[in-house]
């Protein structure tokens, strides 16, 4: 079973790499991205030393760190989801020896190291040789911060599963698709760490995902958290990675009770 589904992700491996030129444009994209957040926040700043916890110094790692980690976790899979439920597909998926959903995040999986390897790390390079990143001199936050990202990827992906199997209720959920992509960019720190947000709006953010998402592992990182809030960050995105596998089971044992078909 293990080997099939590495197979999964080396066949979407391979799927993307057919493609890899389209990405060689998203890393300038990326890099023009960055680099207007990266004169906005100096802006912002204005030689304060210290905001919302980051030094200016620490804001454009955070930033630049944040973009290229989100071209890793992202992926369409609640996109795929809906168009295999409209089109049938999910009924032939359903009576195959393998989970659906497994494959579905395996198939992320592979997007996502296709992403790393082609987007995300030649870009953080040429990133460097434009704005001034700074890099974790301690080997001990670089592995934090890989569990952490990989502990993202995984709750993304929950998130994207979710939002696919609505799928099956809504039988058209194209615009809960465009608003989780906002909600998701929005409350996970990405476009405004969640430092920066009012107390209330903190407080709220604590009992969502969202935060495990991209500002938990920006804030190991740029070095922001230490020692034991480290352990606390990725404890809190543990709990969210295992909490999310009980809406996403119920949703789909729903699912395959009150199958309904569009097309097909």
């Amino acid at each position: 079973m293990l080997s099939m589904y590495a197979e999964i992700i080396r066949i979407r491996f391979l799927t993307m790499l057919a493609y890899r030129v389209n990405y060689y444009s998203g890393i300038i994209v990326y890099s023009i991205n960055i680099g207007a957040y990266y004169f906005l926040w100096n802006a912002i700043y204005g030689g304060q030393s210290t905001m919302g916890g980051f030094s200016a110094q620490q804001m454009v790692t955070y930033v630049a760190i944040s973009w290229m980690a989100r071209a890793f976790y992202f992926n369409n899979i609640d996109r795929e989801m809906a168009l295999d439920i409209k089109e049938g597909k999910v009924a032939i998926e359903m009576i195959r020896p393998y989970n659906y959903l497994t494959v579905k995040l395996m198939q992320g999986f592979g997007e996502g190291i296709f992403r790393l390897l082609f987007f995300s790390v030649p870009g953080m390079l040429v990133i460097s040789l434009i704005f001034p990143i700074d890099y974790p001199d301690n080997p001990e936050i670089w592995g934090w911060y890989t569990l952490s990202l990989l502990i993202s990827f995984v709750i993304n992906t929950q998130i994207n599963l979710i939002t696919g199997l609505m799928t099956f209720f809504f039988y058209n959920n194209e615009g809960i698709m465009r608003a989780k992509r906002v909600i998701v960019d929005l409350f996970s720190g990405l476009i405004l760490p969640i430092s920066f947000y009012p107390g209330w709006a903190q407080e709220i953010l604590k009992f969502m995902p969202f935060q495990a998402i991209s500002y938990l592992p920006g804030m190991i990182f740029t070095e922001a958290m230490q020692g034991e809030k480290i352990y606390s960050a990725l404890l809190i995105q543990i709990a969210w990675m295992f909490g999310l596998l009980l809406p996403i089971w119920f949703m789909w044992w729903r699912a395959c009770k009150n199958v309904i078909i569009q097309g097909g």
